[in-house]
């Protein structure tokens, strides 16, 4: 994929006041949303650019070793996914996101070698997390409905 040319998604964001901003996603059908920062700064309207990074990697995560798992045919009764952020400065003193932790929580579903197997491979296929990892670390854990890992 080429930086140039026509792109993949487009996204746009009007600013509302103060520091919220509506999204536009653009595309049909997918409501767009408010972000804002936090007080003191913000009005805490929507989530904040941090929190929005945390979720995009936990949803590209969840949905990655979703489809691994119903691919071999395993359909969790629920999965419950934890995003913690840690922000730090860096050498100039400047708020940055220092690390993400994930942890997928699989609940009613018996763990077999195929389930083991997608907890081997689904993290490569996720995108946002891959893009993300170029900067910032991001560590995985697959645990089962009692928070025992998996791997």
């Amino acid at each position: 994929m080429a930086d140039s040319g026509d792109p993949d998604f487009e996204v746009q964001l009007a600013h509302r006041g103060r520091w919220a901003f509506d999204v536009d996603f653009r595309k049909e059908g997918v409501p767009g949303c408010v972000m804002d920062e936090p007080a003191p700064l913000g009005d805490q309207t929507g989530p904040d650019a941090a929190r929005t990074l945390a979720a995009a990697v936990g949803d590209c995560l969840s949905a990655s070793l979703l489809f691994c798992l119903r691919k071999f045919d395993r359909e969790p009764e629920g999965l419950e996914t934890a995003v913690r952020g840690f922000m730090t400065r860096n050498e100039r003193g400047h708020l940055r996101v220092g690390s993400l932790e994930v942890t997928l929580r699989l609940r009613g579903l018996e763990v077999d070698t195929k389930v083991r197997r997608c907890t081997e491979l689904f993290e490569e296929h996720c995108p946002v997390t891959s893009s993300v990892r170029q900067g910032i670390p991001v560590r995985v854990t697959v645990t089962d409905e009692k928070g025992s890992p998996l791997a």
